[in-house]
């Protein structure tokens, strides 16, 4: 089960990763982008991590206040909700 959750972070997290990279590929071009509201969700379904790096790597999204403080805050209360779930699991 908990090899299951692994690949599940994984896999959402390469997800987030390439599609914020994808998406600016497509802004450098003019081309059709990815909705911001998918870009979120798919920080929001677990994909934050990767939404952060792929930020900060591809420097895409870093002017946009939703993306600067929303993505990071939502990596952190993802952080907080796995120490609670960590210690809570322990007792």
């Amino acid at each position: 089960m908990k090899y299951l959750l692994l690949y599940y972070l994984l896999g959402i997290n390469l997800l987030a990763f390439t599609l914020y990279g994808v998406d600016k590929g497509k802004a450098k071009r003019g081309a059709w982008r990815t909705p911001e509201w998918v870009l979120i969700f798919v920080a929001l379904i677990g994909g934050s991590l990767g939404a952060l790096l792929a930020m900060s790597v591809f420097h895409h999204k870093t002017l946009h206040k939703k993306f600067s403080i929303g993505v990071p805050l939502i990596f952190l209360l993802q952080v907080l909700c796995w120490i609670v779930f960590a210690f809570a699991s322990s007792w």
